[in-house]
């Protein structure tokens, strides 16, 4: 079976599994905890090996084999890079999604290199780690693919700063296999030498766990919870019973490399080893920012020199990311030659409260303006993973007294605005295959208000955008979602009575707006309402139907009033996730009519 090609970028999961600590605690014995390390052990006060989260996902990583298409007999596992955002909790259930990253072509004799990369999430929303996956797959190589590119750990010259000796037990393999791994070749004697192996061999990801073990009490002051990168190279298999020794170099602060050894061969077992940690004080830091943070993370707010933007680039930037500020300061209607103020004053606010953020004063409605918005985020920053389309204005007047530039100005500025700076940031997500994009509908688009055919018609146009953009940037990690906040702008001040405007505050529509922009947020397409206090999901359902007539000739008009009840009803009404998909129910009605 040829190697797959199309499943690069193909959707993962949802794979779940439930866990509690008797789970944790058996993961930890079989990678050699004992009594000595109660944490790990202990039902009381339990602490988590960070390495666990490997073996919790180890379904995962069966079907990123399965679905690569590569030859079975010939993977090996040969990489594994873990980033961890959350400790992980004793119990409860997680949900892996992921898809494969990339299919390497190291040539015919040297076989495939395929790399999956995989979120895991806790049930309560929590991001807890990253798995990147790196198969080697020995039979698979010559299609005329790209070569893997090197990636090389550098080790000081001088002796290891910690040494960790340990000894599997000759039946080590036999307890780390109840953790999910029941590979016949770590068990089955004539499997093993089936396989050209004297006896079965430890689990590469056994003796993993040992180094996981060792990094944490050497590194970390046996706080697990402070690591936040694990890297391994597997190198050669080893067997039950042999002693191990663990090397570790410290390199910088918060990083090291290791080897693990065989201490009988001095042969390397693991190779390449990276592992990072946080201080104490961050660690304290994310506890208290919770779940969703943004270090590293770099967001464009449109229209973020007030309102809505302004609350979303301060609390952004409150939990870590970098931010651009884009405003072109003009009046509400767009009139005027626009200020630098509005954004000059929320970067000022931002740096003063010890964060990072840029000024943009470009407008969203010209292509040119879009490009250079982005741009000041990749000048300034080096990188886009964030944008949320706030920009926006109005000039309303109902649809007799609209002249054609109030219609085109408001459509510039939001829908042709989405446009224009949504395309050169998917250009920049896509190179990173991370994106996060929210955009900004109304109720006034999916509902309808007086007075606002102009800003209406905009604001249902986003979704149609949105709909689309959804199935361009999934293969590529971009999630695009939007909101319809309900919140006292300058823009609603003379159209909300004033008791209604104290109420709706921005800061009630931020908490939403900012899920869907963070790595936790699964969802691709969705449309959410917010506002004082209230968040709910906004669908299009497309209703069963009915099928008229036998197909050949259009019914009357006479026919189809006589079934406008089921015509017009929603009841098992669907959401379709695309304009493909949606013609599905026309197919099968008319199949089921012709076979009835």
């Amino acid at each position: 079976m040829a190697l797959d090609l199309d499943s690069i970028g193909r959707p993962i999961g949802p794979v779940e599994r439930d866990y509690d600590w008797k789970d944790a605690v058996l993961y930890a014995l079989g990678v050699g905890a004992g009594s000595d390390e109660l944490d790990y052990v202990y039902e009381k006060q339990l602490k988590v090996l960070p390495s666990f989260s490997i073996g919790a996902v180890f379904d995962f990583l069966m079907r990123v084999a399965a679905e690569s298409g590569a030859d079975l007999r010939g993977i090996l596992h040969g990489e594994q890079d873990i980033f961890f955002h959350q400790p992980i909790p004793p119990e409860g259930r997680l949900t892996t999604r992921g898809r494969i990253t990339h299919i390497y072509d190291k040539g015919e004799d040297k076989g495939a290199v395929v790399i999956a990369e995989a979120d895991t999430f806790h049930g309560s929303g929590a991001k807890l780690f990253t798995n990147v996956f790196t198969l080697f797959c020995r039979r698979d190589g010559g299609f005329g693919g790209e070569n893997a590119p090197g990636e090389k750990v550098v080790f000081p010259e001088r002796p290891p700063d910690f040494e960790q000796r340990d000894r599997p037990s000759p039946d080590q393999p036999l307890i780390y296999r109840l953790s999910g791994d029941v590979f016949a070749l770590h068990v089955d004697p004539d499997f093993a030498r089936q396989s050209g192996f004297e006896r079965p061999i430890m689990h590469g990801l056994c003796t993993h766990g040992y180094a996981c073990r060792a990094a944490v009490k050497h590194l970390m002051a046996g706080q697990p919870e402070r690591m936040t990168r694990f890297r391994v190279r597997f190198s050669k298999a080893l067997y039950p019973g042999v002693p191990i020794e663990t090397r570790i170099w410290k390199t910088d602060e918060g990083r090291a490399v290791f080897r693990v050894l065989d201490a009988e061969s001095s042969e390397v077992v693991i190779d390449n080893g990276v592992v990072e940690w946080m201080p104490p004080a961050e660690l304290e830091r994310r506890r208290k920012l919770g779940a969703i943070h943004f270090d590293g993370r770099v967001a464009v707010v449109t229209g973020g020199g007030a309102g809505l933007g302004r609350a979303y680039a301060l609390e952004l930037a409150r939990r870590g990311a970098k931010v651009v500020v884009n405003d072109l300061g003009g009046a509400r209607d767009g009139s005027g030659q626009g200020s630098a103020g509005p954004a000059d004053e929320v970067v000022a606010e931002i740096r003063k409260a010890g964060g990072k953020a840029v000024a943009s004063y470009d407008s969203v409605a010209t292509p040119e303006g879009g490009e250079r918005i982005v741009k000041t985020a990749l000048d300034a920053f080096g990188r886009l993973d964030i944008l949320i389309n706030n920009a926006g204005i109005l000039r309303d007047r109902s649809l007799l007294k609209m002249s054609p530039e109030e219609w085109a100005a408001v459509i510039a500025v939001h829908l042709d605005g989405a446009y224009c700076v949504t395309r050169p940031a998917l250009k920049a997500m896509r190179e990173r295959g991370y994106g996060r994009i929210v955009m900004t509908t109304s109720a006034a688009g999916l509902h309808g208000n007086f007075g606002q055919t102009n800003y209406a018609a905009a604001k249902l146009g986003i979704v149609g955008f949105m709909n689309t953009v959804k199935l361009e940037g999934r293969k590529h990690g971009v999630k695009i979602n939007a909101v319809a906040p309900i919140a006292a702008t300058r823009l609603t001040e003379d159209i909300l009575p004033p008791d209604m405007q104290a109420r709706l505050r921005p800061d009630f529509a931020v908490p939403l707006t900012l899920y869907l922009a963070s790595e936790l947020c699964p969802d691709t397409g969705g449309i959410y309402s917010a506002g004082m206090g209230f968040y709910g999901r906004v669908a299009m359902l497309t209703g069963a139907g009915t099928v008229i007539g036998d197909g050949q000739s259009p019914p009357s008009a006479e026919e189809v009033a006589a079934e406008m009840n089921a015509i017009r009803s929603l009841e098992g009404g669907r959401i379709y996730e695309d304009a493909m998909s949606a013609l599905v129910p026309l197919m099968d009605g008319r199949a089921g009519r012709a076979g009835a």
